[in-house]
């Protein structure tokens, strides 16, 4: 079969536009209101979803020492399993959290 060089010019665009919303869906930083706070992490209510977040690398079991239900924050980390692995917590005043 032979492609028509048209369509594999089209084929090219659609994949590149879908890279961003790709990349947007994986996402590595999400900003909500805490809504609870444990040792390692804490639940973040985001629009419309709720995350759990793992910030022992960052406070080990330290969070409740440095973040309270109701903050508003960003997280930047990854998704490993279930979780968000927090690699930096910032608070809405731009204050870094456990650094």
């Amino acid at each position: 079969m032979r492609l028509n060089p048209t369509r594999l010019l089209f084929l090219g665009v659609v994949i590149l536009a879908s890279v961003p919303a790709f990349a947007q869906n994986q996402g590595n930083s999400f900003s909500g209101r805490v809504q609870r706070v444990w040792e390692d992490g804490f639940r973040l209510n985001t629009s419309g979803r709720s995350i759990t977040v793992d910030t022992y690398d960052i406070c080990g079991d330290n969070t409740t020492r440095h973040i309270s239900a109701g903050d508003q924050v960003t997280v930047i980390g990854e998704f490993d399993g279930g979780e968000f692995d927090a690699s930096s917590v910032t608070k809405a005043s731009g204050t870094s959290v456990c650094q």
